[in-house]
């Protein structure tokens, strides 16, 4: 889904903020970027 891969890219950059990814489509953006090694901060895994 395009607009998954959008909106994990903006978490990633700083742009946006988990919370601010609409409620349908958190686990999945969740997923993206778990997928990307990073958390919902869009932060790498594991960083402090």
């Amino acid at each position: 889904m395009a607009i998954v891969s959008v909106y994990a890219a903006l978490v990633a950059a700083g742009r946006r903020g988990f919370s601010q990814v609409p409620a349908n489509l958190q686990v999945a953006v969740e997923s993206e970027l778990q997928s990307q090694g990073l958390g919902v901060d869009g932060k790498p895994v594991g960083s402090a």
